[in-house]
């Protein structure tokens, strides 16, 4: 809930832990002290395999838990990066809140710090458990949740999360009222001769699409590619791209715009001509937060 900041920690070296802290810097004191800042917590529940998951669940300002509240499913990318208390002038759990969302925020497979076979089991599965992790985890805020509104929840996310949020477009069995998708990868066989990050798609596809004797996770993954399953979608779905991201190429976002609306699915399509991977630039920034929320709002508000 709070952006970067200097401070100084006293250690205690016996058991490291932290004997006190001084916030040396309050950078942005001066606008964080006009804002009404939400609260988190965090949860653990039983995926399908039996096994513990932690999800952070990120709650509005002036939170009202006798209320219904619109809510974020967030998919993260990487595959492998931590969804921690981070903070990020892009994908900001703060601005979401504030808005009058929750946002739930799975630590599914494939995301370190929760053991190193929990980190690599992504590779060469990527349709696999790690989506059933998303769906266990929106499922049990749904049903255990008194403030979660299930009739009005949406999924979200970028790169891997935006693959991923692809996927699920076409196996939610309506759960969610529409989708965001930002520099996600729709169509595995064409990003796998596309992508600068060549190595990357050998080591978690395992193998190259057209290797007639390729493995079974090869076969897994391209078999199961998102936009095998356009027939499935039925629900509106906003996608953002950049013309520089070469590790996901723009044409992937566009393939998945084209194939809402050919199927008669409601779509917007986002295209930033100077972006890469990441919306850098701060005009850019706020068009971004712009289409993003009029998105969500006119959907689940």
């Amino acid at each position: 809930m709070h952006p970067a900041d200097l401070y100084l920690a006293t250690i205690k070296v016996s058991n490291d832990t932290i004997e006190s802290l001084t916030q040396v810097t309050h950078e942005n004191e001066h606008i964080l002290s006009q804002l009404a800042a939400g609260s988190s917590e965090a949860r653990w529940i039983k995926t399908t395999t039996g096994e513990d998951m932690h999800y952070w669940i990120i709650k509005p300002p002036h939170f009202d838990p006798s209320k219904k509240y619109p809510t974020l499913l967030f998919c993260e990318g990487g595959p492998q990066s931590p969804v921690s208390q981070f903070w990020s002038y892009r994908w900001n759990f703060m601005i979401m809140a504030s808005r009058g969302y929750v946002i739930i925020a799975p630590n599914r497979h494939g995301l370190p710090g929760f053991g190193l076979a929990w980190q690599e089991q992504i590779s060469g599965d990527w349709t696999g458990q790690c989506m059933q992790d998303y769906l266990a985890a929106i499922d049990d805020a749904a049903a255990n949740l008194p403030y979660v509104d299930r009739d009005r929840m949406a999924a979200v996310g970028a790169s891997f999360g935006g693959f991923s949020v692809y996927y699920l477009a076409g196996h939610h069995d309506k759960r969610f009222k529409c989708f965001i998708a930002h520099d996600g990868a729709f169509n595995l066989e064409a990003m796998y001769t596309e992508t600068e990050e060549n190595w990357f798609s050998n080591w978690e596809y395992d193998d190259a699409y057209w290797n007639k004797d390729q493995t079974a996770r090869a076969r897994k993954t391209y078999e199961n590619s998102p936009h095998r399953f356009v027939d499935k979608w039925d629900t509106p779905i906003l996608c953002i791209h950049g013309e520089k991201d070469y590790r996901i190429n723009a044409t992937q976002g566009m393939s998945a715009f084209n194939a809402a609306r050919m199927r008669g699915i409601e779509a917007q399509l986002l295209i930033f001509p100077d972006e890469n991977h990441w919306v850098l630039h701060p005009q850019n920034g706020v068009l971004w937060q712009r289409t993003y929320f009029n998105w969500l709002d006119s959907h689940l508000k």
